[in-house]
């Protein structure tokens, strides 16, 4: 994508987990008196501060954040949740005359904001309680056989063991009567048209993102992501919420209930978010060609050409 020098509703910097993007964000918003919007799938959880590298306190003094650990981490928050949210956090930054700057490494998000969602309503509680009921007693192969039998699609495009989207998509033909692909063929509006944005991608070099990626995760371990996974282990939360698959979460709460070692802990840990970034790498290349990727020591050269005062 181009970049054009006329003014944009937004500014959207993505990519993968520990490239640079918050300093980026924060910097041009200083600069340019912008507001910085969340697009972090697990940022939005309060219980998740360290392990989330979410800004700090002092950082959200600098300039107006929004988005950030606004959810707890009992709900289910969703892409459709996410959009509705950022509609309201994109019209103040209008009302204050402020550049939004959305600043996140969750593909569908940013998805949802230049291409638009598919429009599935909101699951009841109890739907949701007596699907993963079932799940959990008759297990994720007898749930796959039942979507087969009422949602061939969706079924077929899933993998077999995929808990928690063969779980959803049941979810849906329970709620609505009407299959998941069905859904997806009538969907909300993007929020953020072509032409209204400016969108980059960081692409750090694979090697020194991976070293990035284990030295913060042991800084995390240092500044209190332990306590911060005791404190949320002991709400007993439903495992397959989003917040208790966040990164680093699930071997820390093996190691907190004594079945590996911290250092086992932290291996899995380290290795499960490199293999995210590595899936970002991919999703943003097939699902988000209007992103111009850019290495990000060359990213602040970018942006001051295309954005006024910075």
């Amino acid at each position: 994508m181009n970049f054009r020098t006329e003014s944009c509703d937004a500014v959207l910097i993505a990519g993968p987990t520990a490239s640079g993007k918050s300093a980026l964000a924060l910097g041009l918003a200083q600069k340019t008196g912008g507001m910085i919007i969340n697009a972090d799938s697990m940022q939005v959880y309060r219980d998740l501060h360290i392990l989330t590298a979410r800004p700090t306190q002092a950082e959200e003094r600098l300039v107006p954040h929004r988005l950030y650990g606004h959810v707890d981490a009992a709900v289910n928050y969703s892409a459709g949740a996410f959009l509705a949210d950022a509609a309201t956090a994109l019209v103040e930054a209008r009302e204050r005359r402020a550049l939004a700057i959305f600043v996140g490494g969750t593909g569908l998000y940013f998805k949802a904001l230049t291409q638009g969602l598919s429009a599935v309503p909101p699951i009841p509680l109890a739907i949701r309680e007596r699907v993963r009921a079932r799940l959990e007693r008759d297990g994720v192969e007898a749930i796959h056989a039942e979507l087969a039998r009422r949602d061939a699609a969706t079924a077929e495009r899933l993998k077999p063991r995929d808990r928690t989207r063969i779980a959803r998509a049941l979810e849906v033909i329970e709620a609505t009567g009407r299959s998941l692909s069905d859904w997806h063929r009538e969907g909300l509006p993007p929020l953020l048209p072509q032409g209204s944005f400016r969108a980059l991608f960081l692409a750090p070099e694979r090697e020194s993102l991976y070293a990035r990626i284990d030295a913060r995760f042991e800084a995390m371990l240092n500044s209190g992501a332990i306590e911060e996974v005791e404190r949320l282990a002991a709400r007993n939360l439903d495992p397959l919420l989003p917040a208790m698959k966040a990164h680093g979460v699930p071997p820390l709460m093996t190691h907190l209930a004594g079945r590996i070692t911290l250092e086992e802990a932290a291996a899995i840990g380290k290795a499960d978010t490199r293999h995210y970034a590595k899936r970002q790498f991919t999703w943003f290349r097939h699902q988000l060609p209007e992103f111009e990727w850019v290495k990000p020591q060359a990213a602040g050269e970018r942006l001051s050409a295309v954005v006024p005062g910075f």
